[in-house]
């Protein structure tokens, strides 16, 4: 009692030792704040999504709603983006196919890097043949060209005659599966760097136990480049998509995505004399990856204060 009494004491007396410092996250949302183009590209991407989820909801053109009198017609009052080649309006297409892509991207990235950081850490932390294992699976996958592999993929799903209902999800898990081995390959070194910390070292000595000193003390510094490397795969995932989606392998028609979109641009004289067919989702697309390619950049430097020094 007496001892705590006293500690009681020095906190009343010093107000400074009785605040608790701020986590490596708060201190690392602080440092995000200060940087204008973070900012800017985060509050693009919220705006981004708001769009693509709310704004179908005030359009008064549906996705689907075909207009013959109105074929490939430039923009106008009536139809902002103009129509396509079966007289839809093209910009609540593009608001329909945003939902497709940024889910892909999303879904996709949250799979991957479930699996991905799950294997790592345990290819980490158990070593073994179970490191040898998970790694020479992960080197395997990381030798086959990714493209060419979810082409080959696609065209077997277009072969088997899947449902473009079903296509979509698995897209995702087509994505995800190729996206892993980089994210596990990184988790497995951190992890390998971490267990020989001394505050590791300290945990063993202290006689705590594996769990909490795996979940307490081990996987929770790996959070910083764990959300660095999923911010990058949503890009990522978003750009597989819609070249397989452009080839026609991916998602594919009624459904919507920025891919099958500029797929409608297939001549060259759609793309030369019709740029409202191709350019609208090609600039979605491209917004999208460099706001998120931003963000991930900027995520790294904040997380990392000594990337920020080195500059």
């Amino acid at each position: 009692m007496l001892i705590f009494s006293r500690r009681r004491w020095r906190q009343a007396s010093s107000p400074a030792l009785s605040e608790s410092t701020p986590g490596m996250l708060s201190e690392a949302w602080q440092r995000f704040r200060r940087d204008p183009l973070a900012m800017f590209c985060l509050w693009l991407m919220v705006l981004m999504g708001c769009w693509c989820l709310v704004g179908p909801w005030f359009s008064t053109w549906n996705d689907e709603l075909t207009d013959a009198l109105m074929i490939n017609h430039p923009p106008s009052a009536e139809h902002w983006l103009g129509t396509d080649f079966l007289g839809r309006d093209i910009y609540s297409r593009l608001m329909f196919a945003g939902r497709i892509s940024l889910s892909v991207g999303v879904v996709s990235m949250v799979l991957s890097v479930t699996l991905g950081y799950l294997l790592g850490a345990t290819a980490g932390y158990l070593g073994g043949w179970t490191d040898r294992l998970i790694m020479r699976i992960a080197d395997l996958l990381m030798t086959i060209p990714t493209l060419p592999l979810l082409i080959i993929m696609g065209a077997a799903l277009s072969e088997l005659g899947v449902s473009p209902d079903y296509r979509i999800y698995l897209v995702m898990v087509m994505l995800s599966l190729l996206g892993w081995p980089a994210l596990a390959r990184l988790i497995r070194g951190q992890i390998l760097s971490l267990r020989e910390r001394d505050f590791m070292l300290a945990t063993e000595v202290l006689g705590l136990s594996s769990r909490r000193r795996i979940l307490v003390h081990l996987l929770p510094n790996t959070v910083p480049i764990l959300i660095v490397v999923a911010t990058m795969g949503v890009a990522n995932a978003i750009l597989s998509e819609s070249a397989l989606s452009y080839l026609g392998l991916g998602v594919v028609p009624p459904t919507p995505s920025w891919g099958n979109m500029m797929d409608a641009a297939n001549s060259l004289i759609d793309f030369q004399r019709r740029p409202w067919l191709w350019m609208p989702p090609g600039i979605a697309i491209f917004v999208t990856v460099i706001a998120i390619n931003v963000l991930g950049d900027r995520l790294r430097d904040a997380l990392d204060p000594r990337m920020r020094l080195r500059r």
